[in-house]
């Protein structure tokens, strides 16, 4: 790279100089943090709502993040997205979410009136305004970028951005091979975390973490820190006496992970798991956890099917597309897939030290089937018991992870380059939007960034 590329990152304060270190202000710092919502926010696509929090037409819902807020509505064209603003002196037209088809958005100042397509229907003695004031362009809603993907509605501030579709390849084609727009909501959680939004989903791009916040999960699976420390045997299949023992513990497993997480296996799927523990087994241990994973998945497809489930072929797909737990959207977004069924995240900032976080609970179900819909999240407390065990697991760290950033003498984190590499990324991809680097560049770092976690440091180009 040569000096001249180099010099708007070089004037990013507490810029990713070493990938394997990240500066702890970062995370705390007032300035850095308005440089995020100046450079960073107005032009990443965000994801707004899910489109079955707005499936009849007329249906609405506010996103809002930091200071800017944006209608998402659907229309009899399809859904649109108006900046969240009366065009006569700037009040806010709506807050939360609501149905407006045949009555539109009304102003409540002074009762101005858009349809759901944006356009002014009705200005209050429009014969004490001057006409050029009165023109279509200068009262209708302001349109704001939206695209379609996986189920949601995304926006973007920025129309000169490059669309969503450039910078998620190949990770969109990975999660389409899965059904990811046919998900709907089975539960919906969101809670306010003392934790920069940053730090909040870092937590998420690794397992490293695993043994320790986790531990539960690995001990149906025989690892601990002795095993891995000494470089003992970890496949389960080594230490177990019988193939009875090995479906039985990894049925444990899924069993654990289900009902910690809901989603990312869920308790459907764990049923089939259990009609499979006298399966017959090849003889070559090595041989078992793929015959029992492969079945699995046929047993789920098949199931699914017939009971008018969109469930994909799980093997074919994961022979086609190498299988990942976490798949990360930039800047804000993960979605978990195991089998059928996917974990959810949505991560927004509210202050340097506090973000909403939201956990989904997203299942396929029969095509056609009528069903209870989730209209809104549950607010929790962080610390509420009422989460899952893996989320209380995680929110217990996080708040303290926040605190101890502030300690003397912890200038930076230090990451592994081989697990931890996704924070590197996706950090020094922020980099590039606060030094306001070309789009071009942006969309292909992006690239390199959305995707798998416990991934390596990568070269993402800038």
């Amino acid at each position: 790279m040569n000096d001249l590329s180099r010099r708007p990152l070089d004037a990013v304060p507490f810029r990713v100089t070493n990938p394997e270190r990240i500066p702890t202000p970062r995370y705390y710092d007032e300035a850095f943090f308005e440089l995020e919502r100046e450079r960073l926010w107005p032009h990443v696509w965000q994801m707004a709502c899910r489109l079955e929090e707005i499936p009849e037409v007329g249906d609405w819902v506010e996103y809002k993040n930091l200071d800017k807020s944006v209608i998402v509505v659907r229309t009899k064209s399809g859904v649109k997205a108006f900046h969240n603003a009366c065009r006569h002196r700037g009040v806010q037209l709506v807050s939360g979410r609501g149905e407006c088809e045949v009555q539109g958005f009304t102003c409540p100042f002074h009762g101005w009136r858009w349809n759901i397509d944006g356009q002014n229907t009705f200005v209050l003695g429009r014969h004490l305004f001057s006409e050029e004031n009165l023109a279509a362009a200068e009262i209708n809603l302001v349109p704001c970028r939206v695209e379609l993907w996986g189920g949601c509605a995304f926006i973007n501030h920025d129309d000169e951005a490059p669309s969503l579709r450039e910078g998620m390849a190949p990770m969109a084609e990975r999660l389409e091979a899965r059904n990811v727009d046919k998900l709907s909501m089975e539960w919906w959680f969101a809670t306010v975390l003392p934790t920069n939004w940053k730090l909040a989903m870092e937590a998420f791009m690794e397992g490293y973490h695993t043994l320790r916040t986790h531990p539960q999960l690995l001990t149906p699976l025989g690892v601990d820190e002795s095993a891995i420390s000494s470089g003992a045997p970890t496949s389960l299949a080594e230490r177990v006496a019988t193939s009875r023992e090995y479906t039985d513990r990894m049925v444990q497993y899924l069993r654990i992970l289900s009902d910690g997480m809901a989603g990312q296996v869920h308790g459907s799927e764990v049923d089939i798991a259990e009609t499979l523990v006298d399966m017959e087994m090849p003889q070559d241990r090595k041989a078992w956890e793929g015959a029992f994973y492969s079945r699995l998945k046929d047993e789920i497809h098949q199931q699914g099917r017939a009971r008018g489930v969109p469930v994909p072929d799980l093997n074919k797909v994961d022979a086609t597309y190498p299988f990942t737990p976490v798949e990360f959207l930039f800047p804000h977004y993960f979605l978990l897939p195991t089998f059928s069924a996917f974990a959810s995240y949505r991560i927004r900032p509210l202050t340097p030290e506090t973000c909403i976080f939201e956990l989904y609970s997203l299942i396929l179900r029969p095509e056609g089937e009528a069903y209870e819909r989730v209209r809104e999240p549950t607010w929790l407390a962080y610390d509420s018991k009422e989460y899952p065990q893996i989320p209380q697991q995680d929110y217990s760290n996080l708040p303290l992870q926040q605190l101890g950033l502030h300690a003397k003498g912890f200038e930076f984190m230090r990451l592994s380059r081989t697990v931890e590499g996704l924070i590197s990324n996706y950090q020094r991809l922020i980099d590039g939007y606060l030094a306001g680097l070309d789009q071009d560049r942006l969309v292909k770092a992006s690239q390199s960034v959305n995707g798998s976690f416990n991934v390596p440091i990568a070269d993402i180009g800038l």
